[in-house]
């Protein structure tokens, strides 16, 4: 699977190419950076964490419509509306990790890189955040190369990104933590 994140005038379209399921219209996503998306947080955290059951593994696993996408077709769309299925608590945890750890990172690197200003209250210290170091530091060198491509792009401009874990499994494969 790849993820397309198109950068558009003070947002950004993310359009999701699969090799399995209905294939997905493109959405617009949340906010704005001219940095790291917080779309591209996700993708980049649930890649490094192994995350399997948050937004991209979901959308990889193709077993049902949970409502982060839906199919490009009207038909598929109707068909997928009536196939909804409700994320087990593995996936909502999952989800829940996968927020976390794009919300905190994502604030971390940028006052780590001087883009926000220091606030104990919000995102705090990396010494108190919790995350990982060594997961931290993956994910801070992932923010550096993609931001710098993304803020080189010109409006329209896009970055696609894979998805390296298996697509279509019919569940929502995960890794031990």
């Amino acid at each position: 699977m790849d993820v397309t994140f198109t950068k558009l005038a003070g947002r950004y379209e993310i359009a999701v190419d699969r090799s399995v399921g209905a294939a997905l219209a493109p959405r617009n996503g949340p906010g704005h950076s001219d940095a790291v998306p917080h779309d591209v947080a996700h993708l980049l955290v649930e890649v490094e964490d192994g995350i399997r059951g948050g937004v991209y593994g979901r959308l990889a696993a193709a077993d049902g419509d949970d409502g982060l996408f839906w199919p490009a077709d009207p038909a598929a769309r109707r068909a997928s509306s009536r196939r909804r299925r409700e994320p087990t608590p593995e996936e909502s945890a999952d989800m829940a990790r996968s927020e976390r750890l794009a919300s905190l990172t994502v604030a971390l690197w940028e006052v780590g890189r001087g883009r926000r200003r220091p606030d104990p209250a919000w995102p705090g210290r990396v010494e108190d955040s919790e995350v990982d170091p060594a997961l931290l530091e993956r994910l801070f060198a992932r923010y550096d190369e993609f931001a710098a491509r993304w803020s080189g792009l010109p409006v329209g401009g896009s970055i696609t990104l894979p998805w390296p874990f298996p697509e279509g499994t019919g569940k929502r494969r995960r890794t031990g933590r």
